[in-house]
C-alpha cells in the first residue's frame, strides 16, 4: 500500500496543482502559448471523458461517467496491488502506475470541483446544453460550490496543434476552404500521464508477467 501510494502520489499533486492554477487564474476559453503556435495553454472544462469523450449527454452521463471513473479506479488499484504482491515485471506495475494516478486525477475534479470552486460549466435542463461562465474562479467559496458532488467538470489547459493544413476551395473534391488541425483535442495532465501508461504497455506486452 505504502508503495502504490508514494508512487501515485506526487503525479496526482502535480495534476491538481496545474488544475487549481489554471482554474483560479484563466478565463474560460481563454489561454497563451507557449512554443509559437505548436503548444500553449488553453483553459476548458469537459463534462466528459479524456480528450473530450462523452458516453451519455446531461447531468445523467455525467453522474454516470462519475460512477463509471470510481468502478475504474477501484479496479485498476486492486489489479496493481494484486500484481505488486506476485512481484510482477515493472514492465507492468509503472505503466499501470501511470493509469491509476491519471484516473484518480481526473475522479477528483467530477467527484469534488463542483463543491470546491463558485463556477463552473453547468447543464441547463431546458436547453439540453452546457453553459459556460465568465470570470476567474475562486476555490473554497463561501456561498456553497456551482454544483453538487460527482457533478463538476474536467480542467483541460494543454493545446498542441502540431500542424495545420489549409485547403483551398479550387482543390478538387472540395467546394469550400477546409483547415485541418492536428493534434486540435485540449487535454490535462491526468490525460496525458493515462496515455503514455498505455503506450507503455503497448511498447512492453510482450515482456509483461502477469
Amino acid at each position: 500500500m505504502k508503495k502504490i501510494f508514494l508512487s501515485i502520489f506526487p503525479i496526482i499533486l502535480i495534476d491538481q496543482i496545474l488544475k487549481i492554477y489554471i482554474k483560479t487564474h484563466f478565463e474560460l476559453g481563454k489561454g497563451v502559448p507557449i512554443f509559437f503556435i505548436f503548444f500553449g495553454f488553453f483553459f476548458v472544462e469537459n463534462p466528459g471523458m479524456a480528450y473530450g469523450i462523452s458516453i451519455a449527454p446531461g447531468y445523467f452521463g455525467k453522474i454516470l461517467l462519475s460512477f463509471f471513473r470510481f468502478i475504474v479506479v477501484l479496479f485498476i488499484f486492486f489489479f496493481l496491488y494484486k500484481n505488486i504482491k506476485k512481484k510482477s515485471s515493472n514492465y507492468l506495475i509503472i505503466p499501470t502506475i501511470f493509469i491509476l494516478s491519471g484516473a484518480i486525477g481526473n475522479l477528483l475534479d467530477s467527484f469534488l470541483y463542483g463543491l470546491l470552486f463558485d463556477t463552473g460549466t453547468i447543464y441547463n435542463q431546458e436547453s439540453h446544453k452546457w453553459i459556460s461562465y465568465s470570470g476567474i474562479s475562486n476555490i473554497f467559496p463561501w456561498n456553497g460550490g456551482y454544483a453538487s458532488l460527482m457533478k463538476g467538470c474536467v480542467v483541460d489547459m494543454f493545446y498542441f496543434p502540431i500542424f495545420n493544413i489549409y485547403i483551398p476551395s479550387w482543390t478538387p473534391f472540395f467546394w469550400r476552404i477546409l483547415i485541418f488541425q492536428f493534434f486540435k483535442p485540449v487535454f490535462n495532465f491526468s490525460d496525458f500521464i493515462i496515455s503514455i501508461g498505455i503506450i507503455l504497455l503497448l511498447i512492453f506486452k510482450k515482456k509483461l508477467n502477469m
